[in-house]
């Protein structure tokens, strides 16, 4: 299944406005409109924008492009061991194909970053360490070997598929080696041993090298520890919000800055909602800490208190929050239309509360939600049958795309208001001057609404059920 080449098109638009000058009129010429739906087959598919008149006393969604929020860094997946090998299974064509849709920024959705782990995480084939060698403090065996299988091959063929340095990529540990814990073990919590934060802190250093040097990776941010306050059966390490402020502190930015790469963008937390405002607090709230962190990392579980971004935003104006991982548990669920439209609601309350950018899980997952070496099973957006080599594009990978295929890097978010029940709305300003608005209807009835963007004529529009729409706007 080819994308539509109408899919494929841009829209022509006008170089930046310069500071202070007046901002053209929008061009009512210039609208195109995308539609997912799950009742008339339309997937991401380009449609003839016809409105009709502005509909008299119709909710309204009213789009003001001179109102600006944060600036979006971009839309990305995590490249694991798990969706490495699935991608394997499927041969050089397939796999190509695959990474074309998800990473080409004219073919495909357009993700531009992309998540992966330092050591194994649940989303691995076995537990493994890149320095197994007990108290080998200098990491003297340091090793990308483990890497070199199934991951590594799959970060250049992505990076190939965005375009090179397009791509940019984070990397963070579930657990350090399990000579450095406190439990002896990668898996099962524990933590890391005070005699090892030095040792460890280089470690972060020796991959950032080892990627550069050896594979001509750049990494463009590290994240301090995944989910530092659960205790997991597969690897993990806890971290109290003070033992990360130390350990951030007095080692790993101190070592990543001696190493010149002051490049490499340091988050923390990378951990629930429920937990972000706590963390934040000690960790921008010393200035010796906070001047080594670029900001903080967000997952999806537990919570949906989107409103805890805003309240850490308003305290800390100049620490970015970026999205890192989420996903549907307990295994693969082959046509969950609700999936899609969660990953659309999640993603909304998170941007209209200040976060900059977004990171699904695993990219591609088998018809179990795996492999996963502790049965930790969940959904993808793409599922592949490795038994037949068939390809399954779930509806989470459209909603996402309806966000990642329009809004650039570099985009800001820009008021939208109003909206009938069941409807939810979000808009963007591309750095051309373009306007994104993103529409959702979860409800089981089509829905007819105004859409007033400020300097552009009211058009009145309607969305089918179960439906998301991007409609764009051009200089």
């Amino acid at each position: 299944m080819n994308f539509p080449v109408w899919l494929l098109t841009g829209v022509a638009v006008s170089a930046l406005v310069p500071p202070g000058a007046a901002e053209p009129a929008l061009s009512p010429t210039a609208w195109t409109l995308h539609e997912t739906a799950r009742d008339n087959g339309r997937r991401l598919a380009r449609i003839e924008a016809t409105f009709t008149p502005f509909p008299a006393g119709a909710a309204v969604i009213s789009v003001d492009p001179g109102q600006r929020f944060q600036t979006m860094v971009g839309f990305g997946g995590a490249l694991t061991e798990s969706s490495a090998w699935v991608l394997a299974q499927l041969g050089e064509a397939g796999r190509a194909e695959v990474l074309r849709r998800y990473f080409d920024p004219v073919a495909g959705i357009g993700y531009t970053l992309a998540r992966t782990h330092i050591n194994s995480c649940d989303f691995s084939l076995g537990s493994w360490a890149l320095a197994e060698t007990p108290g080998d403090v200098e990491l003297k065996d340091f090793t990308l070997a483990p890497m070199r299988r199934w991951v590594l091959p799959l970060i250049h063929e992505a990076r190939a598929a965005a375009g090179g340095d397009t791509l940019r990529l984070m990397a963070s540990p579930w657990s350090p080696p399990a000579w450095m814990k406190t439990n002896g073990r990668m898996a099962g919590g524990g933590s890391l041993r005070p005699e090892y934060r030095t040792a460890w802190a280089r470690y972060y250093v020796r991959f950032v090298e080892a990627m550069r040097r050896e594979e001509k990776i750049p990494i463009w941010a590290l994240t301090v520890q995944n989910e530092p306050e659960a205790v997991q059966s597969w690897e993990s390490c806890l971290y109290t919000p003070e033992e990360e402020r130390d350990f951030v502190r007095d080692h790993l930015g101190p070592a990543l800055a001696a190493a010149g790469m002051a490049d490499v963008r340091l988050l923390g937390w990378d951990h629930n909602r429920d937990g972000i405002e706590r963390r934040a607090d000690a960790l921008f709230g010393d200035p010796e800490a906070s001047r080594y962190l670029w900001g903080v990392a967000l997952h999806w579980y537990i919570s949906e208190d989107y409103a805890a971004s805003s309240r850490v935003r308003a305290k800390y104006p100049d620490k970015p929050i970026l999205f890192t991982e989420g996903c549907w548990e307990a295994g693969a669920a082959l046509g969950a239309w609700r999936h899609g439209e969660g990953y659309a609601r999640q993603m909304m309350g998170d941007f209209r509360n200040g976060v900059s950018g977004w990171i699904d899980w695993n990219i591609v997952l088998d018809a179990r939600g795996g492999p996963n070496h502790v049965g930790n099973f969940c959904d993808a957006p793409v599922i592949v049958d490795t038994a037949t080599g068939e390809v399954r594009y779930q509806s989470g990978f459209y909603y996402i795309g309806h966000f990642s295929r329009f809004v650039r890097v570099g985009a800001e978010r820009i008021a939208s208001e109003g909206a009938p029940a069941g409807l939810n709305a979000m808009a963007f300003r591309n750095p051309d001057g373009g306007v994104v608005v993103v529409v959702l209807n979860e409800t089981d009835d089509p829905v007819t609404f105004g859409l007033a963007v400020v300097g552009e004529t009211n058009r009145g529009c309607r969305i089918p059920a179960h439906g998301i729409q991007t409609y764009m706007i051009g200089r």
